[in-house]
Order: structure tokens, then C-alpha cells, then sequence
């Protein structure tokens, strides 16, 4: 007997395919700089935002990348849902 084989990793993951700057553009396009800001207090969207400098530093700080992401993944859910 063969076993089936176990769910791809892919289809339990919510970020697989899409990049940070996706995932950053569409935070920004749906919430804009300013309430990104009082979401995630972080000197990239709340000094001269721009999506150039906040990858830059989401991609060094994984913290902020963390935190990033799980607003996304909670918004998308709630948002692509409804």
C-alpha cells in the first residue's frame, strides 16, 4: 500500500508567491503610509515613506518584517474574504 504523499508546504503557507514588495504595495495601496504608521510604529512609514526605502528596511530587520507580514496575512484573510 502506498501512503498519500503529505500537503504541500506551499498550500499552508498564505505568503507563498508573493514578494515583499506585493505584500508591501498592497498594505500601502489599501492603507496608505500614514496608517501603516500608527499600525507599525516604524521609522520607514512614518519618516518620508517610500516603498524603496521601507524594503530595504523590512529586508534587514526581520522584526519588522514579522510584523509586516502578519498585518498583511490578517488583512488579506478579513479583506479577499468578505
Amino acid at each position: 500500500m502506498s501512503e498519500a504523499p503529505p500537503p504541500s508546504t506551499s498550500r499552508l503557507d498564505p505568503l507563498h508567491g508573493v514578494t515583499l514588495k506585493a505584500l508591501l504595495t498592497w498594505l500601502v495601496d489599501h492603507y496608505g503610509f500614514e496608517t501603516l504608521g500608527e499600525l507599525i510604529p516604524i521609522n520607514c512609514f512614518l519618516s518620508d515613506p517610500s516603498i524603496n526605502s521601507s524594503l530595504k528596511f523590512l529586508r534587514r530587520t526581520p522584526w519588522a518584517r514579522a510584523k509586516v507580514e502578519a498585518l498583511y496575512i490578517q488583512t488579506a484573510d478579513r479583506y479577499l474574504h468578505d
